[in-house]
């Protein structure tokens, strides 16, 4: 006979799936994230930079402004978007990923009308897609279903 699986008792309280990492390790994952997210960029900004040529002071100097950049805008958007209403919680990561990708894409040799089509593409496109998750995961008043 088919027996059933043993469920887990430690249960998240919005989706009901198991949590399987402490709250001290989310807190620690809040602010991981960023510097981790921030020094890829800065790293790959600064290698768009200098197009395949040595690593120069300038540009290690470079790359590390990007990142703490990056890290500082991250974690206000993170800070600011909860508080906001929905619409404007997916505009404003949309409008953080249209801008990260826009400057990316500004440090290679493309134009910049290049940079900016392929960040507004990118950042309409995550907009869209987190105003549908927030409108599907909330009812009409804004309150999150659990």
């Amino acid at each position: 006979m088919a027996h059933a699986a043993p469920r887990s008792r430690v249960r998240n309280k919005r989706s009901g799936t198991p949590d399987i990492f402490s709250a001290q390790a989310h807190r620690i994952a809040r602010f991981a994230l960023p510097v981790v997210l921030g020094l890829v960029y800065g790293y790959w900004a600064a290698a768009n930079r200098r197009y395949g040529g040595p690593i120069t002071g300038w540009n290690l100097l470079f790359g590390f402004l990007t990142a703490l950049a990056f890290i500082v805008l991250y974690l206000a958007v993170q800070w600011l978007a909860p508080r906001v209403k929905r619409e404007v919680h997916a505009a404003l990561w949309g409008a953080f990923t249209a801008a990260s990708v826009g400057f990316l894409v500004s440090t290679t040799n493309y134009s910049v009308l290049w940079s900016m089509w392929l960040g507004l593409a990118s950042g309409a496109a995550l907009t869209a897609l987190l105003f549908y998750r927030f409108h599907s995961r909330e009812d009409a008043a804004g309150h999150r279903r659990a």
